[in-house]
């Protein structure tokens, strides 16, 4: 299996440390408080990048700030002030609650993904960014055609292509595709999808629709849709109570090619997650845990797949005993 970080975002400063306790735990000071925006990790921890309200931020583990770029304001009020700071909007409530973007480096580091706002005065606009996580330097951009309320990228296995989940609300949520071919970026986009998890091999990648009815297998890099599993062929086993078809988790993971780990809504029975053959797209068998857990499966790389413990205050890492 392969290890990687676990990453906890507090007000003040956001701790990393290698899950297989190899490394002791870095502290990045953070920027701004951790309901101002996002934030990733590099590939070798050393470097985090806080994707805030008008800025990419890029700190070392001593805070040094390495680079910034600034971008549009995410707030719904109209804001076209070019902010050099963050005490400049710290008390003001439309920054505070704004919407947020995201961004995440790709699995060897040397490049960094991001979505944000575009300036264009009133208007709204959004786009995908490339850039050199080195310096912030700007190598390619692609409009999204997106309104967003919030974002997460999902790394693909190839370092040059990342995946895009951009949530708009309850009835929309497109997932991108993008790739970075040395001079321009890609992007292809599949609408009324939430993203959850790629294959280890990176060809094929796992989604459900915004109404949580079926779970989609889609092809990469062409886009083929490969094969569905329908809400009206589950067991029923997977319903909630007094509900007549199942409730997908808008979060999962694929820890091995052909198999995934996907949860269901069940708010009077706690979390049930199911093990689906993706070859068949079947559910093969509802997956027991030795200590109660809580929420979805969230992908946590090859092999692995983690959850929050029952009381939410530890993190469990999970592996499939035979594959």
């Amino acid at each position: 299996m392969a290890y990687g970080f676990l990453v906890q975002r507090g007000d003040a400063e956001l701790a990393v440390v290698a899950l297989d306790g190899s490394e002791p735990v870095v502290r990045f000071p953070a920027p701004w408080p951790r309901r101002f925006g996002t934030v990733a990790v590099s590939p070798d921890g050393g470097v985090a990048v806080f994707a805030g309200v008008h800025a990419l931020q890029a700190v070392d583990a001593h805070g040094t700030l390495l680079w910034e770029h600034r971008h549009g304001c995410w707030s719904a009020a109209v804001c076209t002030e070019d902010h050099a700071s963050f005490t400049e909007y710290a008390d003001d409530e439309d920054h505070a609650w704004a919407d947020s973007g995201s961004a995440a480096f790709s699995p060897d580091g040397k490049l960094l993904w991001a979505h944000v706002r575009k300036r264009l005065g009133d208007d709204v606009a959004e786009e995908w960014l490339v850039l050199d996580p080195l310096d912030g330097r700007v190598l390619g951009r692609a409009d999204t055609d997106t309104v967003g309320s919030g974002s997460f990228h999902i790394p693909h296995p190839d370092p040059s292509r990342m995946g895009l989940s951009v949530g708009e609300g309850e009835e929309t949520s497109p997932v991108l595709w993008g790739h970075w071919d040395g001079s321009e970026v890609h992007v292809q986009k599949f609408v009324d999808e939430v993203l959850l998890d790629v294959s280890p091999s990176g060809r094929e990648f796992m989604s459900t629709d915004t109404g949580q009815w079926d779970l989609y297998l889609t092809a990469l890099p062409d886009g083929r849709a490969l094969r569905r599993l329908a809400h009206d062929t589950v067991p029923a086993e997977l319903f909630p109570m007094g509900e007549q078809r199942v409730r997908w988790d808008f979060e999962g993971a694929i820890p091995h090619d052909g198999l995934a780990v996907v949860g269901s809504e069940h708010p009077q029975d706690g979390s049930r997650h199911w093990l689906v053959d993706l070859r068949t797209m079947t559910v093969r068998a509802r997956i027991t845990y030795p200590s109660p857990v809580s929420g979805p499966p969230r992908p946590a790389g090859p092999g692995a797949w983690w959850t929050l413990s029952a009381d939410h205050r530890g993190v469990r890492l999970w592996s499939l005993p035979d594959t």
